[in-house]
């Protein structure tokens, strides 16, 4: 049974995010529903890409990573008075302040089915972090916008974040919640190929803020080149501005140096994924499912990341290894994986096939997005 048409309001703090992480999500919904979207302002080829959809386009000022009062009060009125206009049957937010603020919204306007997807909690929930205030606010502000009704339906990916708030006591064991597996990665849109064990490289895609790894990354590149002064250390990401940015003397050191090499922020990492041998993430951001890890996985690379919230999602042991986890911050231990692909360049090649083989059967897209309509109400488990 396909349920009948239905007006979605999606909100989110990224416009890059819609195509990049929902654009699959909402090409499915699209073909049978009407879908609107909140949204920061859109560049014209992604609202090109909505506007074939025939998706209805709201743009807003919102800044998701940084701590702007008046601002998220004004994006706050701004939703409210969307959701009352559009009067949506079901309104699915993402990311926390599209989730805080929306879900209230949502709830004041007696919206009958409301899906706030939380990927990933973010700078507010990393150890250390969360004694500040603006991490006890958002904390307080999450548990009250959640609050258990029969129209909510919480979506995470992954169990860990689940268990964090259930901890907390920002939800009960009487909310509704569900885990996917991430926003999922469309694997006709990579192309596997042999990484290059020859000329071996590694690869990092993230903003640069702290809890991504980017020092862990730097100082990992740094002294692994002292060895092996011909292996290759790249990074790709943003320098926005961010609560949790990194110092102004690593910046300079990453931007000007010779230890990695900074490309900075780019429109499609393909090509890069496919130079690279392998790609490294030591992150312990409290991610979703970090996605430049699934795309590392869908073009056949090995991966190196931590055995973090989200990030261990993405790593097998033993025959089927992908690739390598590392505790939090440890640098020696990540200098230690680095340097066996190195002194092992046959297991670069088999452990990113058998990542491909992960990405197949746990993360393709189309996987990810059944289960969504199921949480939606939209389509029947039989269905999947």
């Amino acid at each position: 049974m396909i349920v009948t048409r239905q007006k979605i309001l999606i909100a989110c703090d990224s416009a890059k995010s819609l195509i990049d992480f929902r654009g699959k999500l909402i090409e499915d919904l699209a073909k049978q529903h009407q879908v609107y979207v909140f949204t920061p302002a859109l560049p014209l080829a992604m609202r090109k890409k909505l506007n074939v959809l025939n998706v209805i386009i709201h743009e807003n000022k919102l800044k998701g990573s940084t701590v702007a009062i008046i601002e998220d009060v004004k994006y706050a009125i701004a939703l409210y008075k969307l959701i009352k206009r559009v009067r949506p049957d079901i309104f699915f937010p993402y990311t926390l302040k599209p989730v805080i603020y929306g879900t209230l919204a949502a709830k004041l306007n007696h919206v009958k089915l409301i899906t706030p997807m939380l990927s990933g909690l973010g700078y507010s929930f990393v150890p250390g972090s969360q004694k500040s205030l603006v991490s006890r606010m958002a904390q307080q502000m999450l548990k009250f916008s959640l609050r258990a009704s029969p129209s909510l339906r919480i979506i995470f990916q992954n169990k860990d974040d689940y268990q964090t708030l259930l901890s907390k006591k920002i939800l009960t064991p009487k909310h509704r919640a569900f885990v996917v597996n991430g926003s999922g990665v469309d694997l006709s849109h990579y192309r596997r190929s042999l990484p290059d064990t020859s000329a071996i490289s590694f690869l990092m895609i993230s903003r640069l803020i702290n809890a991504k790894g980017i020092y862990e990354y730097y100082e990992a590149a740094r002294i692994t080149r002292l060895a092996y002064p011909e292996v290759k250390f790249k990074l790709i990401g943003s320098s926005d501005k961010n609560i949790d940015s990194i110092n102004a003397d690593l910046l300079f050191k990453i931007q000007y140096g010779d230890t990695v090499e900074y490309i900075g922020e780019v429109d499609d990492v393909r090509p890069y994924i496919s130079e690279a041998s392998v790609v490294v993430l030591p992150s312990y951001y409290g991610e979703g499912i970090p996605r430049c890890l699934l795309e590392a996985m869908a073009t056949g690379r090995a991966i190196i990341t931590c055995d973090s919230v989200g990030c261990r999602e993405t790593v097998i042991s033993g025959a089927a290894s992908n690739g390598f986890l590392v505790p939090v911050k440890n640098v020696a231990e990540l200098i230690f994986k680095i340097q066996h692909y190195i002194q092992h360049p046959g297991d670069i090649v088999e452990h990113g096939l058998n990542g491909l083989t992960l990405a197949k059967e746990k993360f393709d897209v189309k996987l990810i997005n059944a289960c969504m309509m199921e949480i939606m109400q939209l389509k029947t488990r039989s269905l999947i």
